[in-house]
């Protein structure tokens, strides 16, 4: 006994008392069904399991969403063992003890078999019968019904959750720590209500194995009492029959609690509130139905032969309660009067310099519907967002854009909303909030009730619905997003499609500054010394136009302080970068090295086009057919790529790639158009489709 009281504590010390809490539960369970326990003993596990029940039932009431409550369908099967492990104990006592007396199984079933039932054991069958219907029929096949649906619509919607996390993700919204934490959510939710489906099935089965362990005790104890204890058939169907029940009730209605508290956790809808709090502010917060069901249950009570004085009590008791919520609402609502002091008459002033405004470089206007979303006081959603925008434009594209003044418009319609670049309307849409907008990526399974759009960013075919809608059209396919999602995308799409307008000559200083700050040296020697402050602008800004991002400023500074010297012509020197930096921009197109399949030009139709560049300089001497047929068929062999998954890149001798990038992009906004000078000598060259052949 010392040794095993030593490896005990061992095992304390080592694995700590948490640890062990769950293994111990299950071997006490398990000793249970193979050691005889004394009636003190089941006294004392009978009420563990009721107390256990109830410690359930109340943390299913208290969670806000069903993941805060992840180990219920765990739970559920441990205490469906234990009530099991406990009629095996219980049966073995009735059996061997039963011919004593009511006691013999301890009190609490000999309370549950007399207080609960009066004793009289065709009462106590009926009594448990009717609670295994209500827990078997009602409780545990609604539960494992919508535990089943739960799990199904969830599997069908993780596409599209997932889409939605990607959406936020890559427009800035969310970072990759939360993307992350999102996604293992997803996962999670599905795990979770798959599990709900399956232990579902323990307690189905333990009302089952209820009646049939009724049925054995009762024919048992028959057997025993009369052929070995040699009592009267009725005194033994009495004594074993009210011992049985109160097994039985002792064990069934646990049972009913814990399936109450599952039915709670897969019916939860909504994570804001606790059950508690969302019967109340659900059922009782409008007081003119509460008037209604009072005059309803006023009027029944004065129908003669009715109870009228519990009816009009009742009607009396919810007016009462509605007038008070009535006087609470009027309370709440009330108009504040305030005193405003007249506006001081002030002489009109002279017009000065600081009447004169510069335009914001970036704007938004907002409908007044919209003003809550960019409410200041109220932390609105859509201002974090557009915080997480510009920290993520800064991180990807390498410099810090300037932030956005949002002012209310009263000429917009309420909904509506419109972004400025410099005073101009760059963009425009209309949301509408506490609705979502369900975006169809083109291959949903079905269709969703709402208003048809299409989502400002991209132009794609969208619904907007209600919230209450979400999990339908996620489970169709649909990418669903809130209004302010829907605001930030447009607005980060815009940003990104004009990030060279928007790197102006003080963003420029202010990116060199930052930068002078790890490599002070290589700075001065560019800016001014190399070049001037407006043509590493210029530089920057057609890198940008062309979605080069600059990250990789050490290299940008370098190959200009390098080519400086050479020329100072801001076109030149682009393509001195672009080749420096032609590893990040095949990285960006061809991830891990991939096989380059690009475009191509036909040789003629190259030759012809050197020879228009040599002529014009600017490619003003291109042929009217000549430019038609070049940009047919550049669309043409664009959607080729674009239909087999590939990007549209375009591989050109490098005379010929400014031109043609500028000519082609107001056609094609996804061309990417390369040099070959750009492409490292290690990259493997496939060429997918040649643009001229029949020229």
């Amino acid at each position: 006994m010392a040794n095993a009281g030593v490896v005990l504590q061992d095992l304390f010390v080592r694995f700590g008392q948490r640890q062990l809490a769950g293994p111990v539960l299950i071997l006490l369970i398990l000793a249970m069904m193979v050691l005889p326990l004394p009636p003190l003993a089941l006294d004392l596990f009978f009420t563990f399991n009721i107390a256990i029940s109830v410690i359930v039932m109340l943390v299913a009431m208290s969670v806000m969403k069903p993941l805060d409550f992840s180990v219920f369908p765990t739970v559920l099967l441990v205490t469906t063992l234990l009530r099991l492990s406990l009629n095996v104990a219980s049966t073995r006592v009735v059996l061997l003890e039963g011919h004593t007396g009511p006691g013999a199984a301890g009190q609490v079933i000999e309370a549950f078999g007399h207080f609960l039932v009066g004793g009289n054991y065709a009462v106590g069958l009926v009594v448990f019968t009717i609670l295994v219907i209500i827990n078997f029929v009602v409780i545990t096949k609604g539960a494992g019904r919508v535990a089943e649906v739960a799990a199904r619509f969830t599997l069908d919607a993780m596409p599209g959750k997932q889409m939605a996390i990607d959406a936020d993700l890559n427009a800035g919204l969310i970072g990759e720590d939360e993307a992350r934490q999102r996604r293992a959510t997803i996962a999670q939710e599905a795990d979770f209500f798959g599990s709900m489906d399956g232990a579902s099935k323990f307690v189905r089965g333990d009302a089952v194995a209820g009646i049939l362990i009724m049925l054995i005790n009762v024919i048992g104890g028959l057997f025993v009492g009369v052929l070995q204890h040699n009592l009267e058939i009725g005194a033994a169907a009495r004594t074993y029959t009210l011992l049985t029940i109160g097994d039985g009730l002792v064990a069934q209605i646990p049972a009913l609690i814990i399936s109450i508290a599952a039915g709670m956790v897969v019916t939860r809808v909504g994570d804001d509130e606790d059950v508690s709090q969302q019967f109340i502010s659900q059922l009782f917060n409008n007081p003119k139905l509460l008037y209604l069901t009072a005059a309803i249950i006023g009027l029944l009570g004065l129908i003669p032969g009715m109870p009228n004085f519990v009816f009009l009590l009742l009607a009396s008791g919810l007016a009462a309660i509605a007038w008070q919520m009535d006087k609470r609402q009027r309370t709440a609502t009330r108009p504040v009067a305030v005193t405003v002091a007249p506006a001081a008459t002030r002489e009109a002033q002279e017009a000065t310099w600081a009447d004169v405004t510069p335009l914001d470089v970036l704007g938004l206007e907002v409908g007044y519907r919209l003003i809550p979303l960019v409410d200041k006081s109220q932390d609105g959603e859509l201002l974090r967002r557009i915080r997480g925008i510009r920290k993520k434009f800064a991180q990807e594209v390498g410099f810090l854009v300037s932030p956005v003044h949002i002012r209310d418009n009263l000429e917009l319609k309420p909904n509506a909303y419109k972004i400025l670049l410099k005073g101009v309307d760059i963009g425009e849409g209309e949301v509408f909030p506490g609705s979502l907008l369900a975006i169809n990526p083109g291959r949903v399974a079905g269709q969703v009730a709402g208003t048809a759009t299409k989502d400002p960013a991209f132009g794609l075919p969208a619904v907007w619905i209600d919230a209450a809608l979400r999990e339908q059209a996620q489970a169709y396919g649909y990418t669903v997003v809130d209004a302010s999602t829907v605001a930030a995308t447009h607005l980060n799409h815009l940003i990104l499609a004009h990030a060279a307008e928007l790197l102006g000559r003080q963003e420029t200083q202010a990116l060199l500054d930052h930068l002078a700050k790890d490599m002070p040296k290589l700075v001065e020697d560019l800016v001014p010394k190399a070049l001037s402050l407006g043509v590493v602008q210029k530089v920057l800004r057609n890198l940008l136009e062309e979605g080069v991002h600059l990250r990789d400023m050490r290299t940008v500074m370098e190959t200009l302080t390098d080519g400086a010297p050479r020329s100072q012509d801001p076109e030149v020197l682009t393509a001195q970068v672009r080749m420096a930096l032609g590893r990040s921009i095949l990285q960006d197109l061809y991830p891990g090295g991939a096989e380059m399949q690009v475009m191509s030009l036909d040789p003629q139709l190259e030759r012809l086009l050197l020879q228009a560049v040599a002529g014009g300089g600017d490619g003003m001497g291109i042929e009217p057919g000549l430019a038609d047929t070049l940009v047919r068929e550049a669309v043409a062999a664009a959607q080729r790529q674009e239909e087999i998954g590939l990007p549209t890149v375009l591989l050109v001798p490098g005379n010929l790639r400014t031109l043609l990038s500028r000519f082609l992009r107001r056609s094609i906004s996804q061309l990417k158009v390369l040099a070959h000078a750009e492409v490292p000598e290690n990259r493997v060259i496939k060429v997918t489709s040649i643009i001229g052949q029949r020229a």
